[in-house]
């Protein structure tokens, strides 16, 4: 059995370190490296190449769905393992569409996540037992990962840059998070207001928080 190489994501340092050290205790599995946004996953995840990708959802910069969507995009054969507190049918499902090869709950991950990093690893899709459930009732036939919800049209940085938004970002903060200028920023806000109808910053917040329900209300450390 080869080594399966870990890139950890998540924005709590506690929760890395509780993972790290669940992990590590399995001879065949290596931590490759570990990123607090989702902008620094997608970015470790093409240098490294990691075999598997531990995704938490809530994330700053970038949202775990957005991350695993332009990871899957840009890797074509990398394997993302979505670890979350939210296990609601919304989540998971905005997650197979996104890309990712399953879905683990926080809550029970100590007894299943070695098994679903493995299981995704050798190409096999892996969810928790309660998750598995409700999507065999709801998707008799089995729904396939890659395939975006209907209507979706942003960019990825016009994403970043709507989520800094409704994160209360000013366009100078924008600007200097991403590492663009601020007539830049004021471009990508313009086009996600003419994109999504919504001229407000009210109005764009609403929206964030419906692209990713993680968000509206912060996951609790693991």
């Amino acid at each position: 059995m080869g080594t399966i190489s870990v890139l950890l994501v998540d924005d709590h340092p506690v929760v890395r370190q509780g993972l790290r050290a669940l992990l590590e205790a399995s001879h065949d599995i290596v931590i490759a490296g570990e990123a607090g946004d989702g902008r620094l996953a997608v970015e470790l995840a093409k240098k490294k190449h990691p075999s598997v990708i531990l995704m938490d959802l809530a994330l700053p910069v970038l949202n775990g769905l957005e991350a695993t969507r332009e990871i899957v995009r840009e890797l074509p054969g990398a394997r993302v393992l979505i670890l979350s507190t939210y296990g609601h049918d919304e989540s998971v499902t905005k997650a197979i569409e996104a890309g990712a090869a399953g879905y683990v709950l926080k809550q029970t991950a100590t007894n299943e996540l070695v098994e679903a990093i493995r299981s995704v690893n050798n190409g096999a899709r892996f969810f928790s037992p309660a998750i598995a459930r409700r999507l065999q009732n709801r998707f008799p036939e089995g729904l396939e990962p890659g395939h975006p919800a209907e209507g979706r049209s942003l960019t990825t940085r016009e994403t970043e840059v709507l989520q800094l938004i409704a994160d209360g970002y000013s366009n100078k903060e924008i600007g200097a998070e991403l590492g663009i200028s601020v007539k830049t920023v004021e471009k990508h806000r313009q086009q996600v207001m003419n994109k999504l109808g919504i001229h407000e910053t009210a109005g764009l917040t609403r929206y964030a928080m419906g692209l990713n329900p993680a968000i509206a209300k912060k996951e609790a450390p693991f």
